[in-house]
């Protein structure tokens, strides 16, 4: 009746009507995203399969160029403006203006996000490193000295001897150099993973925060080949770059906080180790961290509705990072005797 070409497109005025029919009203938030990809077709019509998608939350890149290609702007209020919002309203906003770039991006986020799956990983991970230095004995103790034999020999710890114990280039992100190391990665976890995982979901975020902290280890190892890591900043780093782009101010309201843990890290490194010949924990971690939040991050990040796979320079990073690893792996296997690197004794 409303199509009977069975074209798949109907006028915008025939799209109201059955609405009216039906006695159905769409959000508003949707129908401003409808009728902006009308305007991009030829005819100015809703096509179908455009509708289904925006029901059924599917967004494609094709989506989001018919946005932006389209003549139609936006002139309903902003997001920003609309009153009588509840507290989980409200925070759903403040996420989405933290985050997002654009207003269709935030009202499409605002109408669809629903807190089903909760931002579970970020929490779950603070709350197993706090619960690991509660069992160390990290709590009582403002700045540990993380060369002795005692620390460095659990099984969490990166150590240059301990090396071939593949699993400890990740496990090193949940053991901090004390209360003040914890404590700073913890306030950029949270401030930061949170939102993050609210709009970008587990499996983004898992994605960059595991690179981060396995670049971080390998980058120790291949440059600064003597020193332990412990701390999960490759992970916070890699987060924390992934938002550095004019619009994300979550990433930008934290530039001091970021400065004074990086540059306790490095006076750390070089300050005298009381337990000799071990070094202190190496800086380097943080440096692989901000390498993949500044490649692999922002990709991932740029556009949170789009589909990975369907992103060419996604691939490309991916593609350099896992050349990354393969020849950090082959340097872990040979150039350590090749060059006779003197390391220090196992703990």
């Amino acid at each position: 009746m409303y199509d009977p070409e069975s074209s798949g497109f109907i006028s915008t005025e025939r799209f109201r009507d059955l609405l009216a029919t039906h006695g159905s009203e769409l959000d508003p938030h949707k129908l401003e995203v409808l009728l902006a990809l009308a305007d991009n077709n030829a005819e100015g019509k809703i096509c179908y399969q455009d509708f289904v998608n925006l029901m059924s939350s599917k967004r494609s890149n094709s989506f989001r160029r018919a946005i932006l290609q389209g003549g139609r702007q936006l002139k309903d209020s902003a997001l920003r403006e609309e009153v009588g919002l509840g507290f989980s309203q409200r925070l759903v906003r403040h996420v989405a203006y933290e985050t997002l770039p654009r207003e269709v991006d935030r009202k499409w986020y605002f109408d669809s996000y629903t807190y089903c799956p909760p931002p579970w990983l970020i929490l779950l991970i603070t709350v197993a490193e706090v619960r690991e230095e509660e069992e160390e004995g990290v709590l009582d103790r403002w700045v540990l000295q993380v060369s002795s034999p005692s620390y460095l020999k659990g099984p969490l710890p990166y150590h240059p001897q301990l090396r071939s114990q593949a699993w400890r280039y990740l496990s090193y992100a949940f053991m901090h150099t004390g209360m003040e190391h914890l404590s700073l990665n913890m306030a950029m976890q949270l401030l930061v993973g949170v939102p993050l995982e609210m709009v970008h979901g587990a499996l983004r975020i898992t994605l960059i925060y595991g690179c981060g902290v396995l670049a971080g280890s390998l980058a120790v190892s291949v440059t600064d080949m003597t020193a332990p890591v412990v701390g999960s900043s490759g992970g916070v780093y890699a987060l924390r770059n992934g938002t550095k782009k004019p619009h994300a101010r979550v990433s930008s309201s934290l530039p001091r906080p970021v400065s004074v843990e990086f540059g306790r890290a490095v006076w750390l490194r070089f300050y005298p180790p009381a337990f000799p010949p071990c070094p202190n924990p190496s800086f380097v971690a943080h440096l692989g961290g901000v390498a993949v939040g500044l490649t692999m991050g922002v990709v991932i990040l740029q556009n949170y509705e789009q589909r990975l796979q369907e992103q060419s320079l996604f691939w490309i990073f991916f593609c350099v990072y896992t050349l990354f690893v393969l020849c950090a792996v082959f340097w872990n296997v040979f150039a350590y005797s090749l060059l006779d690197v003197r390391l220090p004794p196992s703990p």
